[in-house]
């Protein structure tokens, strides 16, 4: 069975004279024309907003409303402005150009004439049509088009956000797979690293704030590309204690490696930020304490502030490993120094008090990697 072709072209024929209505309605029917008929000009508005023609065939002289009147009416509505209208004046074509009239068709109806402007006018109602679907689907492709654009903006901004807190790589997974898979809390084990500065409170009570900031400001520089170096997840930079972790938002292989080869690159780093400032008289050292354990993570806060941060025992511990750290020293707990293995040198410290664990905590003094 063949496909359906478009439904005909309709017709309006709005004329007081019966005869006359009956007339055009069966030439235009036997061309396959659909057409629709009034007798007067307010029946004729009424059935052209029922009926949406495609040409309006047109009386002048009626009762009610004239051809003239039902012409401007068709003109001021906006959803027919464009509408092709054929007028009949015997004469007076100039008042019916003033009305918007875009054909003019004499009687008696000569039949190839009257065909002929319907068939002219149809294809110019046609194109119309045609540029007119082409706007919409503009219209529409348009609205998708900033529809999309405000969504990318929207990446945009979140990925710079997330970026504050993860490398680059880790941004962008976060932005592909969303917020709510991946920053919502969960559990997972992970590898916590705490820094912190020796002799910072010391320092900060003999030099001015300037100093302290411009000092902070070029070791977080320094720590903070490191932290990128080594796909770390930066918890937030606390006065002179940078708090990173690895093994989330991602998982990532062998996170307490990373975070202890990460460490060791951090001492290596602050090496020369010592000597330089030393000639200032600023006696400042790193010590590193890293702890592996499972820890509570995600997004926590409030409406307008949310920190992706670990909530858990393994953080007090590498709190507490760091506070123990001497000048240049990374202490390790018990896991990290097992998932190390062979490929780690370290020295035992033995058990020690930590505030906070009612039990002392073995730890280990990590002196380098196997390459």
């Amino acid at each position: 069975m063949s496909a359906a072709g478009p439904p005909p072209a309709k017709v309006l024929v709005v004329d007081d004279t019966p005869h006359n209505v009956k007339l055009l309605a069966d030439l235009l029917g036997v061309k396959g024309y659909s057409v629709a008929t009034a007798a007067t000009g307010e029946e004729g508005l009424a059935k052209l907003a029922a009926e949406k023609p495609d040409l309006v065939l047109l009386d002048v002289m009626m009762p009610g409303l004239s051809g003239y009147e039902v012409c401007r009416q068709i003109r001021a509505d906006p959803g027919t402005a464009l509408l092709p209208v054929v007028l009949d004046p015997q004469q007076e074509r100039v008042k019916g150009i003033e009305a918007g009239a875009d054909d003019f068709l004499s009687k008696p109806i000569n039949q190839p004439e009257l065909f002929a402007r319907v068939r002219s006018l149809l294809r110019v109602k046609a194109l119309q049509d045609e540029v007119a679907r082409h706007a919409e689907a503009l219209k529409v492709s348009n609205l998708k088009l900033e529809q999309r654009v405000d969504e990318q903006l929207t990446q945009l901004d979140r990925l710079s956000q997330l970026k504050r807190f993860f490398s680059p790589a880790v941004a962008d997974a976060i932005v592909s797979a969303g917020e709510k898979s991946i920053l919502s809390p969960h559990r997972r084990e992970i590898s916590y690293v705490f820094v912190d500065l020796r002799g910072f409170t010391a320092f900060t009570d003999s030099v001015e704030p300037e100093e302290v900031e411009a000092t902070l400001r070029e070791y977080h520089d320094a720590m903070g590309k490191v932290i990128a170096e080594h796909d770390g997840t930066l918890d937030r930079f606390a006065g002179d204690g940078i708090l990173v972790f690895f093994n989330d938002p991602l998982p990532i292989a062998e996170p307490g490696r990373r975070a202890a080869s990460m460490a060791l690159v951090m001492q290596e780093r602050f090496t020369p930020l010592r000597e330089r400032w030393q000639k200032f008289g600023y006696e400042l050292a790193l010590g590193i304490g890293i702890a592996q354990g499972y820890a509570t993570l995600g997004a926590f806060g409030f409406e307008g502030r949310w920190d992706y941060s670990a909530i858990g025992s393994v953080v007090n511990l590498a709190s507490r490993l760091s506070d123990e750290a001497q000048s240049g020293q990374i202490l390790i707990d018990r896991r990290t120094y097992a998932a190390l293995g062979d490929a780690a040198e370290v020295e035992p410290l033995g058990k020690l008090p930590l505030k906070g664990f009612a039990q002392p905590v073995p730890a280990f003094l990590l002196k380098r990697l196997a390459s």
